[in-house]
Parts: structure tokens; sequence; C-alpha cells
């Protein structure tokens, strides 16, 4: 074949491709970071910084400590841990977080929004419960449903894209799961699940406007109001929709293999849009000591890797430090068996 028809195919395949919808986002390899929570100083770790089969650091940082007072905003924070993890040739990917899982903590917010009376408290409390009863306080989450709060957060993501998008390999927001039980009686002053939906897409929509250049990533793991498949109201799926049309991520915690409830859920669009979006899931404390129900023995990191790359076709994973798993299994496992 001649250069220039070469030359054109190449041009035809390059046209094609660019016009082919969705297919931007697709990679060909799982990119593995680890997820020290809060626990940031640890990206000094030499276990970490020499195992090159590592992309970088998950780190998180709290709406309250990065905004400790109205409109001042604490950027050092990620500038200090993103300035070191560049140094040595490793990634940052911030988790925002407004919530916690432990009414005995800090609640999530800055403390103005917990006082000034416009923000309704600023966070509501999560619980558990049984037949309309609570049983279980599981921490606090902020009003995302609430307008007032929710450009509170908007401004911040605003600040923090001006000063860090396209720095960062990625940014994700926390699960959506939240648990105010079923009976509206029991639900936060106006709360409801086609209102906490809507909320959702404008939070990812509104994180999007702010780093165009780097990763975005919503966990949406579970929603309120609906468990699939029996009570499906596609409040999981029009997450899903929007994420595809707006060039958002979708991920959440934990990487149960097999799980039934997360293969309803997350998991279930997770597959069905492999290659269309961008997809990440952390592997959290507990997951290390999961049955896989195919080999009914505690499941391997290998399995765990296997799952997520070729089953779900993720983009990264983020594995946590949970021991004595993090360092006699994952490390050696990234080390040796995971080519880039």
């Amino acid at each position: 074949m001649k250069t220039y028809q070469i030359t054109i195919l190449i041009f035809i395949a390059a046209g094609f491709l660019l016009s082919a919808p969705h297919q931007v986002f697709a990679q060909k390899q799982t990119k593995n970071f680890v997820y020290f929570e809060l626990e940031r100083n640890r990206i000094h770790d030499t276990s970490f910084l020499n195992n090159m089969n590592i992309v970088g650091a998950q780190l998180k940082y709290m709406w309250r400590e990065l905004e400790p007072s109205k409109n001042q905003y604490a950027l050092e924070l990620i500038q200090h841990d993103l300035d070191f993890l560049k140094s040595k040739g490793k990634k940052l990917f911030v988790q925002l977080q407004d919530v916690n899982f432990d009414s005995a903590l800090v609640k999530p917010v800055p403390d103005y929004l917990i006082k000034d009376h416009r923000y309704h408290g600023g966070v509501s409390l999560k619980h558990d419960t049984k037949d309309n009863v609570i049983i279980n306080q599981n921490g606090y989450v902020a009003r995302r449903w609430d307008k007032g709060v929710a450009e509170r957060f908007f401004k911040m993501l605003k600040v923090l894209g001006e000063k860090f998008d396209g720095q960062l390999e990625g940014i994700n927001l926390p699960e959506t799961a939240i648990g105010f039980g079923e009976s509206e009686k029991l639900y936060p002053e106006g709360f409801t699940p086609e209102a906490y939906r809507d909320a959702i897409r404008e939070y990812m929509k509104r994180a999007k406007e702010a780093f165009p250049k780097s990763v975005v990533i919503e966990y949406a793991n579970f929603m309120p109001g609906e468990w699939l498949p029996e009570e499906n109201k596609s409040y999981m799926e029009s997450l899903f929709v929007l994420a595809r049309e707006k060039g958002i991520g979708m991920g959440g915690p934990d990487l149960q293999i097999y799980r039934k409830s997360q293969m309803n859920h997350s998991y279930k669009f997770l597959k069905a849009y492999t290659g269309e979006i961008i997809s990440g899931v952390a592997v959290q404390d507990g997951n290390y000591e999961e049955i896989n129900p195919m080999t009914r023995k505690r499941v391997t990191v290998k399995e765990i890797y296997d799952f997520g790359h070729n089953y779900l076709g993720l983009n990264y994973i983020y594995w946590c430090t949970q021991e004595p798993y993090y360092t006699n299994e994952v490390l050696p496992f990234l080390r040796e068996q995971v080519k880039r």
C-alpha cells in the first residue's frame, strides 16, 4: 500500500475515533493508587514511594479543614501533599469529604454552616432504622439537598478547581449512600429521595465544571428511596446517564467481588458503562476479609484486582492500608504482578 493511502486511512481512523461517542474515556490499564484516607503523612512511606506500580495516593480532605472559616480556604493542605508527590513521581487523587460515619466525631462541615440558621444546621444525622424506629446513629452528612449548603460546597469546588485543575490526577465526591430510614417521618427537613437525586446530579455537574481537565468521579453506591432490582426508581441509573453525557467518572467505596447488593446496584452500571465513562472503586477496610462466593475462601488480592480490572473494567483501584493485608499481600502483589 502506498504511503499516501496509509496516511488517508490513518486520518479516517482517527476521525472515526474522535467522533465515536464516549470512547475518549476508555483506558487499557487499571491505575493503582493507595488510599491513605486521612493519614496523609503516609505518602512519605518508602514502601509506597518505591513501588513503581503504584501511580499515586488517594487522600481524604474534610470540607471543614479546607474551609476553616467562611470564604477562607486552606489550599496549602492540598498543595503541600501535591508538591511532595510530584517530586517523587507520584500523582494525587483528592477525596473531598462532606460526610463521616461516626456520630462521636466532629461534624464534617465548617462551623459557620452549623451555627448560621440559614443553613439549617449544615448537616443531618444519619441513622439505621427498624420498623420505623431509629436503632443506631452512624455519623453526619452535609445537607446536600439544601440549596444554601450546596452553594457553599460549590463555591469551594470552584476555588479548588481554579487552583488545582489539571494538576490533580482527579477528585472524587464521597458515597451517595445515606440512611434516614424508610419513613418520611424520619426524614430531615427538606429531604426527599427525588430532591436528593437532583442534588447529587447537580454536585456532579458542578464538580466537572470546576475540574474540566482533571478526572472527576462520583462515588455512587446506593441511592436512598430505591433498592434494586425490586424498587427501581431510576435514581442510580440517572446518575450514570448524566455521567456519560458530561464526561464524569463513576465509582464507589468497597470492592467486594460478586457481593449481591453491589452487583444489583453500582457494579451493574459500572460494568454496563465500561469504556463509556471513567471508573474507580476503593478497596476499603474489611474488603480483604471477604469470602469469595466463587471459591468459598477468603478473597485474594489477585482476585480483587482481576474482578476490578477484568469484570468491572475499572480505570482506577484505590487500595486501603488495612493490616496485615496491605503489607503482606497488597504491596507485594502490586510490586511483582501488576504491569503498568
